[in-house]
């Protein structure tokens, strides 16, 4: 259904960027496209086009990397953000905090070991009943507002370990059995719910979010110790994807980087949660350093194996970073585009 829905508009859309900036496909000088990670079919409908439009006009191609886009999408805002910099890259899908080097070469602090914070949030806003139609992380800050974030006692995930890695799979379940023990009715949208039961849910959903933003302070914390000891001279925490669009957690971690003498840089929400300036942005910084493949035939053949990168980290793990709690799976896994560039400039 995903990749149906891509296919039916991507058309439309790429001619609509092109309407309005007042340009036709003559005036472009690359064309960038994001080729992992991500499902790959809808990533194969993304490549397609995107070959199909640089091959018709003779454009060279730029394959993005989705989660580095999120992280240097910054530098487009706020041009004072020269590398090195610290990102948290907090979505439905990721959760990443990454030491930014230079450009390509990334060094993974901390990930996700099961579900991202933003799956977290859609899913409890929908085993409260809440309007899903806006996705789900919206509403529940929303309704957080009306709740004591003290009235239920969650426990902050991983506590034990002394590492960057982020778990909201334990939350999840605390979440449900609370809305379970309080025999809340998802089935009753929170429009029609009674105000005793109103009160119930929007307390379920401040205390949530007070344990899911606190685990990301926690680790945003040991994560900026480690990051200072390899690049003292660090001065931003880069903070982006769906999530952060969040203002209850752009201001918790406001807090933390304040405290560590750090500036947050938060792209403006419209360029937090998924959009087509991130990738054309990134894909004009590797253009500039010579990073691009040669335009691809005009007459491609339609059983053309594209290169496409489901499964794609972005860094070389920090060796402290590696967690023992790890549930990932790590079967056909893509080398890390950081190894890739350094590679390919050792060759140079």
């Amino acid at each position: 259904m995903a990749e149906e829905a891509h296919s039916q508009v991507i058309d439309q859309v790429v001619q609509e960027a092109l309407d309005k900036a007042n340009l036709t496909a003559t005036n472009l000088s690359a064309v960038a496209v994001t080729i992992g990670p991500g499902l790959s079919l809808c990533l194969r409908v993304g490549v397609r086009k995107a070959r199909k439009l640089a091959g018709s006009f003779n454009l060279p191609i730029i394959g993005i990397h989705h989660m580095e886009a999120h992280a240097l999408v910054a530098r487009l805002i706020e041009r004072e953000l020269q590398f090195p910099f610290m990102a948290l890259l907090i979505s439905g899908g990721h959760n990443l905090l990454i030491l930014a080097h230079d450009l390509g070469h990334y060094i993974q602090l901390g990930t996700t070991i099961d579900d991202a914070i933003g799956e977290a949030y859609d899913k409890t806003a929908k085993w409260l009943g809440l309007d899903m139609s806006r996705s789900g992380g919206p509403a529940l800050e929303e309704l957080a507002r009306e709740g004591d974030a003290e009235s239920i006692k969650f426990s902050t995930p991983m506590k034990q370990h002394k590492d960057c890695n982020f778990s909201y799979a334990g939350l999840k379940t605390q979440v449900r059995l609370a809305i379970e023990s309080k025999n809340i009715n998802a089935e009753i949208p929170i429009s029609s719910a009674s105000s005793q039961d109103r009160r119930s849910r929007a307390d379920i959903a401040a205390s949530f979010q007070r344990v899911a933003v606190l685990h990301l302070e926690e680790r945003c914390d040991r994560a900026i110790e480690w990051a200072r000891k390899i690049e003292p001279s660090i001065k931003h925490l880069v903070v982006s994807g769906g999530v952060a669009s969040n203002q209850y957690v752009r201001a918790r971690l406001d807090h933390v980087v304040k405290k560590n003498s750090l500036q947050l840089v938060c792209p403006p929400p419209k360029l937090c949660t998924d959009n087509g300036v991130m990738v054309a942005w990134t894909g004009i910084e590797h253009f500039c350093m010579g990073r691009f493949d040669p335009p691809p035939p005009a007459d491609e053949h339609e059983d053309y194996m594209y290169d496409l990168r489901p499964r794609w980290p972005l860094g070389e793990e920090h060796a402290e970073g590696r967690s023992e709690a790890r549930s990932l799976r790590t079967a056909r896994i893509h080398p890390s585009l950081t190894s890739i560039i350094q590679a390919s400039l050792q060759q140079q």
